[in-house]
């Protein structure tokens, strides 16, 4: 059994990393849909594609968790955990890179991109197989999920004028 989480785990790597590709380009093919805003990146800024891999992650986990919750009673602090990890992880190595660097290379960028969801799904992984049934973990599982989707959605029309939430191509904040 606990084979299925690993295989569920990195199954999701590749499926959050293509869904969040795509969603890199879904405001735009909207239209400019606010919407569509609430999911996809506005904008080229950090905070924005940290979107791209957030949502696709909660839709797996909505996906997975027919199936694996029986095998981990802390799924929702698992997947939390994880999912909490990708930005992280995405925010903490383009930082350090472009700060060596002076510059964002944009195959490095694919590649934090790649690494920050395969971390998020390597923590959620290790949770899933390893924690008994603990309701009160789960409950700030969500609490964690619902405090960052309420800030990705928050954020995305009302952004702090500071670094993570400029737009370096043009200076802008938010949606345009």
């Amino acid at each position: 059994m606990k084979r299925s989480v690993v295989r569920w785990e990195v199954g999701g790597v590749f499926l959050i990393f293509f869904a969040g590709s795509l969603l890199h380009f879904a405001y735009e093919w909207s239209g400019r849909s606010p919407a569509v805003a609430i999911f996809a990146a506005v904008n080229e800024s950090v905070w924005e594609h940290l979107k791209l891999a957030f949502w696709p992650s909660v839709l797996y986990a909505c996906v997975e968790f027919p199936f694996l919750r029986r095998q981990s009673g802390s799924f929702v602090f698992g997947k939390a955990a994880g999912i909490w990890t990708m930005p992280v992880m995405i925010a903490g190595l383009f930082y350090g890179y472009t700060g060596v660097l002076g510059h964002h290379v944009l195959w490095v960028d694919i590649l934090i991109f790649f690494v920050g969801i395969a971390a998020g799904q390597g923590v959620s992984c290790v949770i899933l197989r390893s924690t008994r049934e603990r309701k009160s973990l789960n409950a700030i599982g969500l609490v964690m999920l619902l405090a960052l989707a309420g800030a990705l959605v928050v954020f995305t029309f009302a952004p702090p004028e500071v670094a993570p939430f400029r737009d370096p191509v043009n200076g802008s904040y938010g949606v345009p």
